[in-house]
C-alpha cells in the first residue's frame, strides 16, 4: 500500500520499527525522560518560547481543539473563528457546544482569510482567535503573518491548529504570538494515531491556572503538573509517544524542522508540476505544502478516482466528505513520501487515461 493520504500517513521504517516492539511500562525514570526529551524537541520545532511547554494527550486532534477550548476560554471571552471547511467548523461547533461568545468568519471553500475579511472584527473588544493554520479539507494556507499582527494590534490570545502545518509549512510560535499551537501524531510527526499535541505559551498557562475547564480527562492543569515529572495523568498511549520520540530524534539528526519544511515544500512542488492534461485542477486559492486539494473539472465523482486507485492500483489518496465527496480529493505530502512515490502515482493516473477513465468535461 502506497498512502497519500493526510492521517495517517507514511511512517519510516524506523518508526515501524518501534511500533512493533513490546509496549514498555510507563511510570519509570527512563520513560520520564523520553517524555521530556519529546518536549524540549517540540517546543524547538515550534519555535516557541522557552518557558512554554508541550502537553501530550491521548486522543485525536479533536482531543486537542477541545482541551484548547476549554481550558484557555470561558463564558467571559469573545472570540472570532475562522470557518473556512470542516476543521474550522469543528472549532465553531465547540465554542457553541461549551457556550464560549463568538462570531466566525465564514469563508467560500478554497478561499484565503484575507485583511478585508479580518477589517469589521478590528477594535471591537474580542479577546480569542481561533484558526485552522491548513485547513486540511480544502487545503488552504492561511496567512499566519496577517493573522498574527491582527492580534498582536488587538490584544487577542491565538489558539493555532497546526495539525496539519506543523512540520509542512514554517510555523513560528513565539514570532507570531501564538498563544496555543496544536498538532497529532497521524500526521507530519508521520507515527500512528492516537496522541495529539499541544505547545503552551506562559499567558495560556496562565489562562489555564485561573479557568474551570469542568473536565477530568482534558484537565491541562493536571497534565502540566504531571508534565514536570515527564509523566501523564492517565495511562497514555505510550508506544505511540516512543513513536515521536524516535521521529523527533530522526528529524533533529536531519538537519531538523528547516530540512524537514523543505523536503515537504518539494514534494509538494514536484507534485503539483506534473498535473497537465488531467481533468483535475488545484483547488486551494493558497496551497499549503501538506496538502494538495483537486477539484474535477469533468463533472466526474472524486470518490470514484480515490475508490480506482484504491481497489485496483493499491494506492490511497484522501478522498472528501460532505459537499466536496465527489468535486473534490486530495494527496498528501506529509510523511515518508519521496518522488519515487508519486511517480507511482503518476503512472498509476497516466494508466487511467490510456483506459478510457476519465470522462469528457
Amino acid at each position: 500500500m502506497l498512502n497519500f493520504c493526510v492521517g495517517p500517513v507514511m511512517s519510516s521504517e524506523e518508526v515501524l520499527k518501534v511500533g512493533g516492539e513490546q509496549v514498555p511500562y510507563f511510570r519509570t525514570p527512563e520513560f520520564s525522560k523520553v517524555m521530556l526529551e519529546n518536549e524540549k524537541m517540540v517546543r524547538e520545532f515550534a519555535k516557541a518560547d522557552e518557558d512554554s511547554r508541550v502537553v501530550f494527550l491521548t486522543g485525536s486532534g479533536t482531543a486537542a481543539m477541545e482541551a484548547a477550548v476549554i481550558n484557555t476560554l470561558c463564558e467571559e471571552d469573545k472570540a472570532i473563528v475562522v470557518n473556512g471547511g470542516s476543521f474550522g467548523d469543528r472549532f465553531e461547533k465547540l465554542l457553541k457546544i461549551h457556550k464560549i461568545p463568538h462570531d466566525a468568519i465564514r469563508l467560500e471553500a478554497g478561499h484565503p482569510l484575507t485583511a478585508e475579511d479580518l477589517a469589521p472584527f478590528e477594535g471591537k473588544g474580542y479577546t480569542a482567535f481561533l484558526v485552522n493554520v491548513d485547513e486540511t479539507s480544502t487545503g488552504v494556507l492561511y496567512d499566519m503573518e496577517m493573522i498574527s499582527d491582527f492580534t498582536k494590534r488587538n490584544g487577542i490570545f491565538l489558539i493555532a491548529d497546526a495539525v496539519s502545518a506543523f512540520l509542512t509549512d514554517p510555523f513560528e510560535m513565539k514570532k507570531w504570538n501564538v498563544g496555543v499551537m496544536l498538532t497529532g501524531s497521524q500526521k507530519a510527526l508521520a507515527c500512528a494515531p492516537g496522541v495529539s499535541l499541544l505547545v503552551l505559551s506562559k499567558e495560556a498557562q496562565e489562562r489555564i491556572e485561573r479557568i474551570d475547564c469542568g473536565c477530568m480527562y482534558l484537565n491541562l492543569k493536571d497534565a502540566l503538573k504531571n508534565g514536570e515529572r515527564g509523566q501523564t495523568p492517565f495511562t497514555p498511549a505510550v508506544g505511540t509517544l516512543l513513536q515521536i520520540h524516535a521521529r523527533l530524534k530522526s528529524i533533529e539528526a536531519k538537519g531538523g524542522v528547516d530540512a524537514e519544511l523543505e523536503h515537504a515544500d518539494q514534494m509538494a512542488k514536484y507534485f503539483r508540476s506534473k498535473l497537465a492534461g488531467f481533468p483535475f485542477e488545484i483547488f486551494s486559492q493558497s496551497p499549503a505544502n501538506g496538502v494538495t486539494s483537486l477539484r474535477m473539472t469533468n463533472g466526474q465523482s472524486a470518490y470514484d478516482v480515490f475508490t480506482i486507485l484504491k481497489d485496483e492500483y493499491g494506492i490511497w489518496v484522501c478522498p472528501n466528505g460532505g459537499e466536496l465527496r465527489d468535486k473534490v480529493f486530495r494527496v498528501g505530502h506529509m510523511g515518508d513520501l519521496h518522488e519515487k512515490d508519486y511517480d507511482i502515482l503518476m503512472n498509476a493516473l497516466n494508466d487511467l487515461t490510456k483506459r478510457g477513465f476519465w470522462k469528457e468535461g
